[in-house]
């Protein structure tokens, strides 16, 4: 979803004041979540009682009065794990209830089948009543199951990429911001990306395999460096496995420049990746380098493919 998307959802409501979809700061992906301030304040009530549990593709939305921003609010997620497949989003509310306001609850489920997971998230108002919960039903059995439950702090999701992205961008320029690229062919600068794909290994717990040298590549010229200015450079990346999501690409190719989009292409019906995908960079250099230093790049146990396209859209 993107801001005009959300913009456009809400002010069907009513006028609005402001709209805004948080955003990683490294990698620009949206975190899931925004904030909508109406000019009318029933407006805001007649949204809640609206949108708020509308589903949206293969997501239910939370819609709610946002609370100020204090310390005893963050990190109130819990993770649990262990859970009987039998158990129900209501079963799990119900268990955690006592122990203090709960914001939101789920159930993870496999997307093909409906099927729980046995895992799920229960995010409560602030953190000494999660610290309660974690002390209280950490390694018990709730009823009508056979095994004990794990209950703990869930991680940010954007936690562990930040740390690995942060380590990437510094080692590709201590001194680049992601939306401004500096300037001159990136591929001149001295720093060997062999060390820079090391640490996207490390960080993902990938192996590595690159070729000996990039097959169809060919040195950026002063004509193509400017190609298609309006739509970016598009890359073609092809066999990925069914499990690829768009935050593998956004961590592959972030630490060679300015990347303004990433697509996974998936099956209607699964979800799952069919094994290509695209990836838009704003800067050719930049595209070339990423293609030639990724293309045969080994990703879990496929061997990336990828080759630059031409902008859909571009003359």
């Amino acid at each position: 979803m993107t801001q005009e998307d959300l913009r456009n959802l809400f002010s069907s409501i009513g006028e609005l004041e402001s709209c805004k979809l948080i955003r990683d700061k490294l990698t620009g992906q949206s975190l899931g979540y925004g904030f909508v301030n109406y000019v009318k304040s029933t407006d805001a009530e007649k949204a809640i009682s609206s949108l708020n549990g509308l589903r949206m593709q293969q997501k239910t939305i939370k819609v709610s009065y946002a609370r100020p921003s204090t310390p005893l609010i963050k990190d109130a997620n819990l993770y649990v794990s262990g859970l009987p497949k039998s158990m129900t989003q209501e079963d799990l509310q119900r268990i955690f209830h006592p122990f203090g306001r709960i914001i939101t609850s789920r159930i993870l489920v496999e997307p093909s089948t409906g099927m729980s997971r046995g895992v799920g998230f229960v995010r409560f108002d602030k953190r000494p009543e999660a610290e309660n919960a974690i002390s209280s039903l950490n390694g018990t059995i709730p009823a009508g199951a056979k095994d004990p439950v794990t209950v703990k702090f869930a991680n940010n999701p954007s936690q562990k990429n930040q740390q690995v992205l942060q380590s990437l961008y510094a080692a590709a320029s201590p001194t680049r911001r992601l939306a401004a690229p500096t300037t001159g062919p990136l591929y001149h600068q001295a720093r060997s990306f062999s060390d820079l794909l090391s640490n996207v290994n490390m960080g993902l717990g990938v192996k590595r395999h690159l070729p000996s040298k990039c097959a169809g590549c060919t040195a950026p010229s002063a004509a193509s460096s400017s190609c298609a200015p309006n739509y970016g450079i598009c890359i073609f990346v092809y066999n990925l496995s069914p499990e690829t999501d768009e935050n593998i690409l956004w961590q592959l190719f972030g630490p060679f420049g300015a990347v303004t989009s990433v697509k996974v292409i998936r099956d209607y019906q699964t979800q799952k990746c069919k094994g290509y995908g695209f990836v838009t960079m704003t800067n050719y250099e930049e595209a070339f380098l990423a293609v030639c230093s990724l293309n045969g790049y080994k990703l879990g146990d496929r061997v990336l493919q990828m080759s630059l396209t031409k902008p859909s859209g571009a003359a």
